[in-house]
């Protein structure tokens, strides 16, 4: 359905998400021991507050060396209540993470299989805005008591080639039935918007003044709507906010998609199967990988994290790019838990996702640093490729 590049992405923001939650909640449990030390204002006993506020930090500092452990371990000892709000704290910190953990991996799964539906609507916001030029010109000729003559150019949209070889497109109507993309109950938002928003437009009036359009004529106006009216005005972004929580991390991926599609459709004259986009009968496939790319990636976080400390001794890990971490733990998953996925591949996928979710000196970072680790765990072992996997380590 999407190809592994955008899921590589939306599994990146997701960890991104993950790890922005399990900052809150590291924090959240902290604040949660720091009230359970506070005077009690209702005793009437007398109250060491300084004793008080160090038990809090005593009991802190054995959260904090205790995250992972099955059982406490405490250099010194300490009070029974400072054990209890030590486990108290670490418990509300994992099933927070948990919980967080489930919302994302279920809200990662829905917004990718989302996007088709929405770069579908935003082509079908072409074909309607074609469909409302043609009803608008039948219903002045039903009103008309004189012959009406058609500016040449006006009904140039309706009569679109590109859009006229989509709309008779088997596999795209196919495609809109299957992602629930049809846009019935937005007639009137549409003559709103074409009126509103593409009819005043500079290269609309350009292109209804052309008597007969060119191919490439078509193409670029369709293109133009696309890139500079429908994913810019905010009428029409609205739309697509309503129906998607991560819109604002979908758009870049569903303005990409539409227009290539429209751009295939261009580039072939005659009808075909290949103009869809990255829809494909794999889903099932894609979508264990993703959700695989998701679920490893937190489950060797330390071990990952080791790896990373030790390239970077020059480095404090804390220091490196939050971001950067992220994309070198995924990208040494993907090396060791995706066998058929070639090496060069996982680190150039990896290097992408640097140049735009990253800082401007990441790409030679993550670049370098993945050649480097990625060399040592193919010669140690750590990295097995088989099929495709192995076109790269010849």
């Amino acid at each position: 359905m999407l190809n592994r590049r955008i899921l590589r992405v939306k599994a990146f923001q997701s960890l991104y998400a993950y790890e922005q939650c399990k900052a809150s909640n590291f924090n959240l449990a902290k604040d949660q021991i720091r009230e359970a030390f506070l005077p009690d204002l209702n005793s009437m006993e007398v109250q060491d507050k300084a004793q008080l506020k160090k038990d809090a930090e005593t009991t802190i500092k054995l959260f904090e060396n205790n995250l992972n452990n099955k059982s406490l371990i405490s250099a010194q000892e300490v009070s029974a209540k400072i054990k209890s709000e030590a486990i108290k704290a670490i418990n509300t910190f994992h099933k927070a993470n948990e919980k967080d953990y489930d919302f994302l991996l279920k809200n990662m799964i829905t917004a990718a299989e989302r996007i088709p539906q929405l770069y579908l609507n935003a082509v079908q916001l072409l074909l309607e805005f074609g469909n409302h030029v043609k009803r608008e010109s039948e219903k002045k000729r039903k009103i008309a008591t004189d012959r009406i003559t058609d500016n040449a150019g006006e009904l140039n949209l309706s009569k679109n080639v590109i859009l006229q070889q989509l709309s008779t497109n088997s596999d795209f109507e196919t495609a809109v039935i299957r992602h629930d993309a049809t846009l019935e109950d937005l007639e009137l938002e549409i003559k709103e918007w074409f009126r509103d928003y593409i009819k005043p437009s500079e290269a609309y009036q350009a292109y209804i003044k052309i008597s007969q359009p060119s191919r490439e004529e078509d193409y670029n106006i369709l293109e133009s709507i696309l890139k500079k009216i429908i994913f810019k005005n905010e009428a029409m972004l609205n739309f697509f906010l309503e129906k998607d929580m991560s819109w604002i991390e979908n758009k870049s991926v569903v303005r990409s998609l539409a227009t290539k599609l429209i751009k295939n459709v261009y580039e072939q004259e005659e009808s075909s199967s290949d103009l869809l986009p990255e829809i494909a009968m794999n889903w099932e496939d894609d979508k264990e990988f993703f959700q695989n790319i998701f679920n490893l990636t937190i489950e060797n976080e330390e071990v990952n994290r080791e790896l990373i400390a030790k390239k970077t001794q020059n480095w404090d890990i804390e220091r490196i790019a939050f971001t950067d971490k992220i994309i070198i733990s995924m990208a040494l998953t993907e090396m060791k838990f995706f066998p058929s996925i070639p090496v060069k591949v996982t680190i150039n996928e990896y290097i992408d996702v640097s140049k735009t979710y990253s800082t401007p000196k990441s790409k030679q970072f993550v670049n370098g640093l993945l050649d480097v680790l990625s060399k040592e765990m193919l010669e140690s072992g750590e990295i097995k490729k088989s099929g495709r996997g192995l076109l790269d380590n010849k």
